[in-house]
């Protein structure tokens, strides 16, 4: 069983042969794919993909390339997306200082906004953060909010350190089969109960499929290089992310039940 926890199937690279790429993400044993709606113009084609298929589940959030777009009547929009039952997450939000599409005041502001929506829906909060740590680890300490996962995990190992000890989990794409991407001193220390599996697809395809188009299917190549790294069965490894998967985004009804009661996410 092979999880994808972060991919974007709603995107148009995918408008030709989406039900194909879906195929083939289950002929690989693909059992959950996690499709990440970064603005609003996917929201409602993220969901429709995800009521389509019984192994896709949504998450959706403004992405800090379009923070310049947040506002109180899109926040109020989103708002009637999330108690949407195929909604698992919250997300992807954070911080990006390496492109730099929207200022970085307005990132910030969409950022912090966004924490609280996570924190009533009882979703888990997905966070993007590119050239960004010391600012992202600041928020996170001020909204001590769990769980919260690190989507496409580029950091060092210091920083991976300071994340764990924030509660966060760290989400794995297909940059650890690059030869330079550093994360396999970061997977040797890190608890394999506190990693997930991505392919942020259509982005950063794994070797052998660097430079290419990503899909989910390829997050099996991902699995193999954490249990290479960590020296252990990739059926070992592959089940322990999806447990991982399930108990994140799949078995919180509670959580959720709670947060729309208005008493707040279970501690």
């Amino acid at each position: 069983m092979f999880v994808d926890s972060h991919c974007h199937l709603e995107m148009e690279e995918y408008d030709g042969d989406r039900e194909a790429v879906l195929g083939r993400a289950r002929d690989a044993g693909v059992s959950y794919m996690l499709t990440v709606a970064t603005e609003e113009r996917y929201f409602s084609k993220a969901l429709e993909i995800a009521e389509g298929h019984p192994s896709v589940y949504a998450a959706l959030g403004i992405h800090p390339h379009n923070a310049g777009a947040y506002s109180d009547a899109l926040e109020e929009r989103i708002r009637g997306y999330l108690p949407h039952p195929k909604v698992v997450g919250y997300g992807e939000v954070g911080l990006d200082f390496y492109r730099n599409y929207a200022p970085r005041k307005a990132q910030m502001e969409a950022f912090r906004r966004q924490i609280p929506l996570a924190r009533a829906s009882g979703l888990p909060l997905i966070i993007h953060s590119r050239n960004a740590r010391a600012e992202t680890l600041q928020v996170l300490k001020e909204a001590a909010i769990h769980p919260t996962i690190i989507h496409c995990y580029s950091y060092d190992l210091d920083t991976a350190r300071k994340l764990l000890d924030l509660g966060a989990f760290l989400s794995i794409p297909g940059t650890v089969t690059y030869r330079k991407s550093g994360l396999a001193e970061v997977l040797r220390y890190v608890p394999t109960e506190r990693l997930l599996s991505e392919t942020d697809a259509p982005f950063l395809a794994p070797e052998p499929h660097r430079g290419r188009r990503n899909e989910p299917a390829y997050v099996c190549r991902v699995v193999e290089e954490i249990a290479a790294i960590k020296g252990s069965a990739l059926e070992d490894i592959s089940a322990l992310l999806a447990r991982t998967f399930a108990s994140l985004f799949l078995d919180r009804k509670e959580w959720r039940s709670r947060g729309a009661a208005g008493k707040g996410p279970l501690p």
